[in-house]
């Protein structure tokens, strides 16, 4: 295997994080604007409106958003300020603590919903053909499903 890319392989690859930093940047914007909230503030409301009774314990979220604990310490602190969620102590073990979406951060989050849609519509959906879309989400759903694999050293 090359220690360097190819050429083919450098136009795709900066294609991605060309587009990918972009897509990133105006979807935070987007929401910045219309909604009062972050994409990270989105992802963790995505992720505890998925969740059982709305709480997961602070070590998964952070697992899911993968973020050290501290960042997703910060996080939630921040969105706590807010309203938009609360920690309580986990039943099962006191040492651990559950991030919990609140009823402001649900109706945040509702609200959010279809204007975010619009905006990945507007920036990223209306742009691909269906053939496109599918080969998007196959794509993707591959790199996710081998990123969650340990690295092999």
């Amino acid at each position: 295997m090359s220690s360097t890319l190819n050429e083919r392989e450098v136009t795709a690859w900066r294609a991605y994080i060309d587009a990918s930093i972009r897509l990133e940047t105006r979807l935070d914007e987007g929401l910045r604007a219309q909604c009062d909230l972050t994409l990270i503030d989105y992802h963790v409301l995505v992720l505890l409106h998925e969740a059982p009774h709305h709480r997961l314990r602070m070590s998964d979220l952070a697992d899911k958003m993968v973020f050290s604990r501290s960042r997703v310490t910060y996080q939630v602190d921040s969105m706590r300020k807010r309203g938009l969620v609360a920690r309580e102590p986990a039943p099962d073990d006191g040492r651990g603590s559950l991030a919990v979406l609140t009823a402001t951060g649900l109706e945040t989050f509702l609200a959010a919903i279809p204007r975010h849609a619009a905006t990945v519509r507007e920036l990223f959906l209306d742009d691909l053909s269906e053939d496109e879309l599918n080969c998007v989400a196959k794509i993707f759903a591959r790199l996710r499903d081998s990123l969650q694999e340990p690295l092999s050293t």
